[in-house]
């Protein structure tokens, strides 16, 4: 049987540079769905946030954030925040490099990540924020009944 399941994430960040593992909250909602083999697609709306993967652990997290700095620092001098003030035309231009998408196969029922891949959200702004994720689910699910 063909299916196609929406979901959406709601999860909450700092006003730092936020790496977070979604793979637990993401494999749960494509669990849920029922599809065994098929595609995902995860969206976060917004200009200064993106999907990306990563082995999740303390040291390449650190280096990430460590690289972005290094490629985008937060003090150079940026158009964005000379006409709104704001200070975050760091996060903007952060975001354009790592993207809002993610696609990933399912197969099994789970989404197809390496053996230290997981799904993460990289909020760069520089306040907090309430994110939401738009999930999308695609594919063979399993007869009902």
């Amino acid at each position: 049987m063909w299916a196609l399941e929406n979901f959406s994430l709601e999860i909450s960040t700092t006003a730092g540079t936020d790496i977070l593992d979604l793979t637990a909250l993401v494999e749960g909602e494509v669990r849920r769905t029922g599809v065994l083999r098929g595609l995902l697609h995860l969206f976060i709306p917004g200009s200064t946030a993106a999907l990306t993967t990563i082995e999740y652990e303390s040291g390449v997290v650190n280096d990430l954030r460590r690289a972005l700095e290094r490629l985008f620092p937060r003090d150079l001098p940026y158009e964005h925040d000379a006409r709104w003030g704001d200070g975050n035309g760091y996060a903007h231009v952060r975001a354009a490099f790592l993207k809002p998408d993610l696609h990933l196969p399912i197969a099994d029922g789970r989404p197809q990540l390496g053996t230290w891949q997981q799904i993460v959200l990289v909020d760069f702004d520089n306040r907090p924020r309430r994110r939401r994720i738009l999930g999308q689910v695609m594919g063979l699910a399993a007869p009902q009944g």
